[in-house]
């Protein structure tokens, strides 16, 4: 169970990396951002870190979010 859980966070990865490098669209790359965080926290956690990922787990989502705010799309 865990190597499969363990491949899926790999995809994770590799799917956050490539989209990241590929897209041209900040909110695009703030996805693709976040894609790669949640590949990140498996390898996190399994390195016994739960204090960064928690941490991470809060931060993550929330400087996503602002972000999002602050570079908003205008209405055409």
């Amino acid at each position: 169970m865990i190597d499969v859980v363990m491949i899926a966070s790999v995809a994770l990865l590799i799917i956050g990396m490539v989209a990241t490098i590929v897209n041209r669209d900040p909110f695009d790359k703030l996805i693709s951002l976040s894609v790669l965080i949640a590949g990140v926290f498996p390898f996190i956690i399994d390195r016994g870190y739960l204090d960064v990922a928690t941490a991470t787990a809060l931060i993550a989502p929330l400087s996503t979010i602002f972000t999002l705010m602050v570079c908003r799309r205008e209405r055409a």
